[in-house]
């Protein structure tokens, strides 16, 4: 009895399905599916301030989930008062124009870029048809993808290369003027940030610029060094590019991946570690001196090798190794001013006015070069 029900309540709703079915009536409804998440966020900029004769952009990194702050410098028009003694308003130069990056180094402070309050970047770019962009803060973080957010470092998520080469250029390109033509450059941890980067992304950038780092950052020593100068700021670089046998290594190491540079202009630099025009050792703190003498000595053998690499190679570069020089931003500055004409050449941008002349030094160099 129960089966016989079973069949025919069977047969019924069956024969009603297809009643239904035959009739063209549209089926139920599917059962609604889970709900969309929320959209991830964009990088963006957040805000936009006037800062020292430039503009202090705040920006929010995607990648780094947080905002990190960029000074940009643009070519300027003065515009008139409205009315008398109010300040003169800057306004940027209508038009496209190329964009030059320049990183600081391990000590990069919260403030500004000390390629602003240590040279004469201001005024060199004053004169010369560019943007200039410099990342403020995030000390010995290396300007790259760490593996792992750094607890000894405000456990914050370092994510510089895709910020610079990904998220940034963007967003210069919609609102500030930048023509997708780019060179980089850096001075100690940022020229070896320059290099690396351009090595690894070289269809960006026309020209690169590396004082006073050591490009060869996967030897052994250079990587119990580089261990030490992040473990001055808290980290840990296992956080960074992993361990030492670690592929990331040498996946960042520009003298490795040293063939990615043919075709630019590579200009590269360093003092010999000897005391110099700025090291007054009576005066100077001991272990400032011996320091700034140590790292400069370290960079000359990097720059060495990576230019005899260079040539080897059949690559084109200028620069030197001045026969002295220590780790300091003086002779950075000093080294700006010859390398400024070299890298707005290659960018096609125009320089305007005067530009100073590096200070005489009578130094010879100490390495060799290549012109290009």
């Amino acid at each position: 009895m129960r089966t016989s029900v079973a069949v025919a309540t069977t047969l019924a709703v069956g024969l009603t399905i297809g009643t239904t079915v035959a009739d063209g009536a549209p089926p139920p409804p599917r059962p609604p599916g889970p709900a969309a998440g929320p959209t991830a966020p964009s990088p963006r900029i957040v805000s936009v301030t006037p800062f020292k004769g430039r503009e202090r952009l705040r920006v929010f990194s995607a990648a780094m989930e947080r905002e990190v702050v960029v000074d940009l410098q643009r070519p300027y028009d003065p515009a008139r008062p409205a009315r008398p003694g109010q300040k003169v308003r800057l306004k940027a130069r209508p038009g496209k124009r190329p964009t030059i990056y320049f990183l600081d180094g391990a000590e990069a402070r919260e403030t500004e870029s000390g390629w602003y309050s240590e040279t004469r970047l201001a005024d060199l770019a004053s004169k010369t048809d560019v943007n200039v962009v410099t990342p403020v803060g995030d000390p010995h973080s290396y300007y790259t993808d760490w593996q792992a957010p750094e607890p000894g470092m405000g456990n914050k998520k370092f994510m510089w290369e895709t910020f610079l080469t990904r998220e940034l250029p963007p967003l210069l390109a919609q609102r500030f003027g930048s023509n997708g033509v780019a060179a980089i450059a850096g001075a100690s941890m940022g020229g070896l940030a320059a290099l690396a980067i351009a090595t690894r992304f070289p269809h960006m950038y026309t020209a690169v610029g590396g004082f006073s780092d050591c490009a060869n950052i996967s030897s052994p020593e250079n990587q119990f060094l580089t261990q030490w100068d992040i473990s001055r700021g808290g980290g840990n670089s296992v956080n960074m590019w992993g361990k030492f046998t670690d592929p990331a290594w040498r996946a960042h190491d520009p003298f490795v991946n040293a063939e990615q540079l043919a075709g630019k202009t590579v200009y590269l630099s360093s003092g010999s570690g000897m005391p110099g025009t700025y090291n007054n050792v009576a005066a100077d703190p001991l272990d400032t001196t011996v320091k700034g003498a140590f790292l400069e000595f370290g960079s000359a053998v990097c720059t060495g090798r990576m230019t005899n690499r260079l040539k080897k190679l059949g690559i084109p570069f200028q620069g030197s190794v001045k026969a002295s020089g220590t780790h300091r931003w003086e002779y950075w500055r000093d080294e700006l001013f010859t390398a400024w004409p070299v890298l707005m050449k290659a960018l096609d941008a125009r320089i305007s006015g005067p530009i100073p002349e590096a200070p005489s030094s009578g130094l010879a160099d100490g390495l060799g070069s290549s012109q290009s």
